[in-house]
């Protein structure tokens, strides 16, 4: 029957390896609604100037005073937006009529 805090495969009387924790700080954000958010980062870590924040999402910053704004997203693009920006309206009807063209042949339709 095991006494006390015995680790099952070990000997008694053994003590475990102590190692020593990598050096760390305490970095503080806080966000436009308040939130106080504590990340702690290795200590030769390049400290970010923005963190989300846990709570609501917006971008933290390290001033409590002047936290930063919302971040704007870019707005949702559908495919025909993308191609507008790389075609002209010309370039867009020469392409149409060419599928078109093609489309009349393989359907033995007179094009015209």
């Amino acid at each position: 029957m095991p006494i006390g805090n015995v680790i099952p495969g070990t000997r008694v009387g053994s003590a475990p390896e102590r190692h020593q924790p990598a050096p760390c700080r305490t970095v503080t954000y806080w966000c436009r609604n308040d939130h106080q958010t504590a990340i702690r980062l290795a200590a030769e870590v390049e400290v970010p100037q923005v963190w989300d924040c846990p709570r609501c999402g917006l971008p933290a910053g390290q001033d409590a005073q002047n936290p930063p704004g919302r971040v704007r997203p870019e707005p949702y693009k559908t495919h025909l937006a993308y191609v507008k920006e790389r075609r002209t309206a010309e370039e867009g009807e020469a392409i149409l009529a060419e599928a078109l063209a093609a489309l009349r042949r393989r359907r033995g339709r007179p094009t015209g």
